[in-house]
């Protein structure tokens, strides 16, 4: 029987697009609350057109086309990965570097030392500007923030002649100590703009004004790197909506998980390299709220990759130190751990006749090779077909069709065949692997932090994290692995509760217990003028915006910091800040200094406002019991094999089912397997709580 078709939507509605590396993932809230989800074919080669064919599709789905779709639009929230995709291609600007006299090499140098200090051999990625496009500027700010040198415009202007003989398109400013005092940098800035007003110019001290000068002058050139590819995306993106009956302003997903205007992101484009992932946020809080806990680690598992973000008392930690392809930044970002271990992981036997899955991934084109689009390699897709999890047929609305046969063939003559070893057992095993490399991104974001994952509820999300949560979630000690019903549009979801954020920071050296207060006070002040400012320009009055403090705090003489968010009414007490810091430092690295000074490094400033977006539509609860659609043959683990177990459409169970393991639930964006021993449960917001029991193999 087909599932009951739900009923129009009601506008205006709410919408989110994240663009993924196989999928585009709509998400659709109406006045009423009832959510919609629609999965479309990514578009790398143009990322706008797959867009707007994600929601030309929504507006099909919906009974519209795409100009009434967008004319009652209240909100729309758009995941890009543009400005990751340029950094990993290697496809940005031609960048010219305008650096203090005798710093020319800060950027290739680095820090001097390697994260690894065990890899001595693997090469840091190609400098995004080669050594005769990085300039040096007569002038000099002293370690006090006071003039030492003063700006040579003659030096500038013999920089500009040579960018212009160049062909530069971008040019990154970075002086040292210019985050103390930026009177060279805007000097610079303004000669720049004058003599070349088309020329895109990205400056330290409005970017990334603290202390670190490698990490200062990556963010810089990383910024202007990006600019132009990125900002050209947005505005033509921007108005092509507009013209199609788009009347309110395209919001964007930054690094730090909050949203913002493309005319505020065209300020920063360096924000939004990890837009996208970063969007988990605003699901975690939504899930939060349907589950009464706020100890949940995400396990974001696509086509391409595996994202792990986890949240703590409710709390999201936001870094600063953020590394795409290699290249670091200083954006303040979410902590997001990411794997090459998709679903559409290719897996094979290396020269050594050892089996692999991922990192290397088969993308939406030609995907895995039971999409039937010319792909050979077997991906983890492939093996759960295989298996029995996934069967032959149409998937998410249509979008997808999956063959059985095309995917056995892959498997057997790519991993069974060089083995040596039966079908279902190379299968499994390519599983095995996959969600091996999972396990451990998930230990670097907990246990590697003193987070012990026995606390947390797993959340697992992505078109394949129903597949691979409950296993996971068994190897880690999780009691419970949370599967929602649009996980596999997650972060389309989280979009839509994402806030409105903008994250300011400066340093700020001082000793915490003797700190000048006033003077403290006083930049507090001013960072919460300056959000207060960008909240006002993107459209919200006072009463909507929010504000919190932090400091970054070290022991004397350390390099590393921790972060201490301040009291909910920004009051200071040095006593509380110090003992919340040794708190965090003693959870880190498993000791304290109590007679240490404690220094503040960084003081920081977030402003925050959410949209407003319709309360959840609750599903109506059933006393029925459920009835599976079918029985299958499924292998479970290696304990338990092939077993025939249950199939449950999702759309036909309600809050109040209760199921026995072992089964399988297939969702419109996700499937789930449970295991031997497991109980599924479906709460009142509608979404799958699988509580572990004893009885499957990890």
């Amino acid at each position: 029987m087909a599932d009951p078709a739900p009923p129009p939507p009601r506008p205006p509605w709410h919408v989110g697009i994240d663009v993924g590396g196989t999928f585009t993932d709509v998400v659709l809230i109406d006045a009423a609350g009832a959510v919609r989800s629609v999965k479309s074919p990514s578009r790398p080669d143009d990322p706008a057109a797959g867009v707007l064919e994600a929601l030309a599709r929504t507006a099909a789905e919906i009974g519209g086309d795409l100009g009434a779709l967008l004319a009652h639009t209240a909100l729309l929230v758009h995941g890009s990965t543009v400005a990751t995709n340029t950094i990993l291609e290697h496809t940005g600007a031609r960048v010219g570097l305008l650096c203090t006299e005798g710093f020319r090499d800060a950027l290739e140098i680095r820090r001097g030392i390697r994260k690894n200090p065990w890899d001595h051999r693997t090469p840091y990625p190609e400098v995004l500007v080669p050594r005769f496009l990085r300039l040096p500027v007569r002038e000099r700010i002293d370690r006090h923030g006071a003039v030492h040198t003063p700006l040579d415009p003659a030096s500038v202007a013999a920089a500009l002649a040579e960018f212009g003989r160049e062909r530069v398109e971008a040019v990154a400013i970075c002086f040292l100590n210019g985050y103390l005092n930026p009177v060279h940098e805007a000097a610079a800035a303004a000669e720049v703009r004058a003599a070349r007003p088309g020329l895109w110019v990205s400056v330290s001290s409005e970017i990334a004004p603290v202390a670190g000068e490698y990490e200062r002058v990556s963010t810089t050139v990383i910024d202007a790197y990006v600019a132009p590819r990125l900002n050209a995306y947005l505005r033509d993106l921007a108005r092509r909506l507009a013209e199609l009956g788009l009347a309110t302003p395209l919001l964007l997903v930054k690094n730090n998980g909050g949203t913002a205007s493309v005319d505020e992101i065209g300020r920063t484009p360096a924000a939004l390299t990890l837009s996208g992932p970063a969007a988990v946020v605003g699901a975690l809080r939504h899930y939060a709220e349907a589950l009464g806990r706020d100890d949940l680690i995400s396990i974001e598992i696509g086509g391409t990759s595996c994202d792990v973000v986890l949240m703590s008392e409710g709390a999201v930690p936001v870094t600063d130190s953020l590394a795409i392809g290699g290249y670091d930044t200083l954006m303040p970002s979410v902590e997001v751990h990411t794997v090459g271990a998709g679903g559409g992981a290719i897996a094979g036997v290396d020269r050594a006749g050892v089996l692999f899955a991922g990192p290397r991934g088969a993308g939406a084109r030609p995907g895995p090779a039971a999409y039937g689009q010319g792909g050979v390699d077997p991906t983890v897709t492939d093996a759960e077909i295989v298996l029995g999890r996934l069967r032959s047929g149409l998937y998410a609305g249509g979008v997808l069709a999956l063959d059985a046969d095309l995917a056995a063939r892959a498997v057997r003559d790519k991993v069974a065949a060089p083995l040596g070893i039966p079908l279902d057992q190379a299968a499994a095993g390519i599983i095995q692997v996959a969600e091996q490399r999972m396990l451990h991104a998930v230990q670097t974001m907990s246990i590697q932090r003193g987070f012990d994952p026995r606390r947390f509820t797993l959340v697992a999300g992505g078109g394949a994290g129903g597949l691979h949560g409950v296993s996971v979630a068994r190897a880690l000690g999780c009691p419970a692995v949370y599967v929602p019903r649009l996980a596999g549009v997650l972060c389309a979801l989280g979009m839509l509760h994402a806030d409105v954020r903008h994250d300011y920071v400066r340093s700020h050296l001082a000793e915490l217990a003797t700190v000048d207060r006033a003077a403290l006070e006083a930049r507090f002040v001013a960072l919460k003028d300056e959000a207060r400012h960008a909240l006002g320009r993107d459209g919200f009055a006072a009463a909507a915006m929010r504000f919190e403090r932090a400091l970054d705090l070290r022991y004397r003489n350390q390099q590393w910091d921790v972060r201490v968010a301040l009291d909910g009414d920004g009051r200071f007490d040095a006593d509380r800040v110090r003992a919340a810091f040794e708190d965090s430092y003693d959870r880190l690295y498993g000791h304290r200094q109590p007679e240490s000074v404690v220094e503040i490094v960084k003081i920081r400033v977030t402003g925050m406002a959410r949209p407003p977006v319709p309360p959840p539509a609750l599903p109506a609860p059933s006393a029925r019991a459920p009835v599976p659609r079918e029985e299958r043959r499924v292998w479970l683990d290696a304990t338990n094999g092939w077993r025939t177990v249950p199939i449950h459409a999702g759309p036909a169970l309600a809050p109040g089912h209760r199921i026995a393991g072992p089964l399988v639930v297939e969702e419109r964006t996700t499937t789930i397997l449970v295991g031997v021993g497991d109980t599924l449960v479906i709460d009142r917001a509608g979404n799958y709580l699988v509580h572990l029991g004893t009885g499957s193999a990890a």
